[in-house]
């Protein structure tokens, strides 16, 4: 394999087996991140990624596309299948994309809009002021209990009322506790907003009923469909069909999103990495799926106890789905961003967070957000979840000697040889 690559450009042939390799010899922790099958890798491969397809299934501006057509729709109705939904739009590229097309579909540059604090957990496109959410919208925000670390929903209620936004938008990047989305719709309801989710991080827990799942429920919902959904790197929007909070206009709901994506924001989809957003939804529609998924949640809960059993400080005290946020700060006296460099060193990959009132600033904060989708895919359970815990302390407790961290990432070479990453993979 790769040996037209390897002919062509050696200089990229070394970056993929490095790459490779690094993956292979690593504890997988980053939150948003997850391996896919070799089904889905080999489908984002193909000669689909010649192919332009500017338009939508059956409706396209190039000829040609019939067979791009049958992959399109077999994406979409699979995604209907999987989450329950009336409407699907697979072409984003990105989550962030996904959000931005959204945002345009239902709202005028400076509407209003209700969202997470970025520093409580929320993401950059909920209104950062450095993203073009933060500068072409009028962002409030909620954030967490400091008692807590939880939302409070009364008081999502009441900053509601009072900003009156024309979107309430529930979801998060960093937020380890369930959402309760019923509630979030009766308060967008109360005050004539659209309610709008960004499930991007737990989609493939509320496609399979682990936590709640919001696409039945909530007017837009959008998600990439990697992290814990396992497919390529990509995005999508699920949405009602019909315009809840405008029922006179003459477009329904999914035609303004399916106009914002196309023509709105983007031109032509990829075509091969949409083929692999259907296999990757195919993969999901099984049974394994759901096991695979309970495992995830089983695991970040066996990883918090393990933590709080280590003396660890977490946000909110520990989890109910796939994410952990450390305070490293309060727990060992370092910050984020050399937490997450010491860890590199040891073979365990991690990232940089910010915690609820943070002390530091985003480059260099308190916290770190880890995961265990990645570590999940190559068959880590319960018990394992115990020795990574262990690790991170030791570490994070001496993050400046040589000897504890050679020790460290040796047992942790040692460890990952049983858990083999694509093993038939030639390369």
């Amino acid at each position: 394999m790769l040996d037209s690559l390897k002919k062509v450009d050696e200089k990229i042939y070394n970056v993929v087996l490095n790459e490779t390799k690094r993956q292979r010899d690593g504890v997988e922790m980053i939150a948003s991140e997850n391996f896919v099958s070799p089904a889905v890798m080999e489908t984002m491969g193909t000669t689909l990624t010649n192919k332009y397809s500017e338009g939508y299934p059956k409706k396209r501006y190039y000829s040609g596309n019939e067979f791009i057509d049958i992959s399109e729709q077999l994406a979409i109705d699979r995604a209907k299948e999987l989450f329950n939904a009336e409407h699907v739009n697979v072409q984003p590229h990105a989550g962030s994309q996904a959000n931005a097309e959204a945002f345009f579909s239902i709202l005028n540059i400076k509407d209003k809009i209700l969202a997470m604090d970025l520093a409580h957990g929320g993401h950059l496109t909920h209104g950062s002021p450095v993203n073009f959410s933060g500068k072409q919208y009028a962002f409030f925000h909620y954030g967490v209990d400091p008692e807590t670390g939880r939302i409070d929903m009364d008081d999502v209620r009441k900053r509601a009322k009072i900003i009156k936004p024309k979107l309430l938008l529930s979801g998060f990047s960093a937020y380890p506790r369930e959402l309760d989305f019923k509630e979030f719709q009766d308060i967008a309801e109360e005050v004539g907003a659209y309610h709008m989710c960004d499930i991007a991080h737990i989609a493939g827990l509320c496609a399979t009923g682990i936590h709640e799942n919001p696409v039945p429920i909530a007017d837009i919902i959008t998600t990439t469909t990697h992290k814990t959904l396992r497919g390529p790197r990509g995005a999508m929007i699920m949405s009602k069909e019909l315009d809840r909070v405008k029922p006179k206009s003459k477009k329904s709901l999914a035609r303004k999103i399916d106009s914002a994506v196309f023509p709105g924001m983007q031109g032509g989809p990829l075509d091969h990495v949409i083929a692999a957003k259907a296999v990757a939804f195919k993969e999901a529609l099984q049974p394994d799926f759901k096991l695979y998924i309970e495992q995830v949640v089983k695991n970040a809960k066996a990883l918090a106890e393990s933590f709080h059993d280590l003396g660890a400080t977490m946000v909110s005290g520990g989890t109910d789905n796939h994410l952990i946020l450390l305070d490293v700060d309060e727990s060992f006296g370092i910050r984020g961003k050399k937490a997450e460099t010491v860890l590199d060193e040891v073979n365990i990959f991690t990232n940089k967070n910010m915690v609820p009132n943070d002390r530091g600033t985003p480059y260099d904060p308190c916290g770190i957000r880890l995961g265990t989708p990645a570590i999940t895919t190559r068959g880590m359970k319960e018990s394992e979840m115990q020795q990574i815990a262990k690790w991170y302390v030791e570490t994070l407790k001496n993050p400046d000697d040589a000897a504890v961290k050679s020790k460290v990432k040796q047992e942790v070479l040692e460890f990952i040889k049983e858990f083999p990453l694509y093993p038939d993979l030639e390369y």
